[in-house]
């Protein structure tokens, strides 16, 4: 395939930059190295799912709150949260499945 060459501006550095097409077999290629990210993306959207929700949910809740504390109070608000989510079902199965050295199965409560 003979085309030419044309000059294309990057959206997110506005620098232009040459850009020639592709063979068939070099667009797929391309294609999969795009796609590569989003299934990475979506294989860790996938595996916290899978995961403890609420020890999740707490985590976010304590890393929100923490911008506004003394090392002194998120150490403290880190042990309450922990003392939380040690009174989960969640937790009392990853306990059993960490001391069976099985792989836990979350049921978000």
């Amino acid at each position: 395939m003979i085309a030419a060459a044309r000059f294309v501006t990057s959206r997110s550095s506005g620098k232009r930059t040459l850009h020639r097409p592709l063979e068939a077999d070099q667009r797929v290629d391309a294609e999969r190295r795009d796609l590569a990210p989003l299934d990475e993306a979506r294989a860790f959207a996938k595996d916290l799912a899978r995961g403890p929700s609420f020890a999740h949910s707490m985590t976010k809740n304590q890393l929100n709150m923490e911008w506004n504390m003394s090392v002194e109070q998120a150490l403290e608000a880190e042990a309450q949260a922990q003392a939380i989510c040690m009174q989960t079902k969640d937790f009392e199965r990853a306990y059993v499945a960490f001391a069976a050295k099985q792989k836990p199965v979350f049921e978000g409560d």
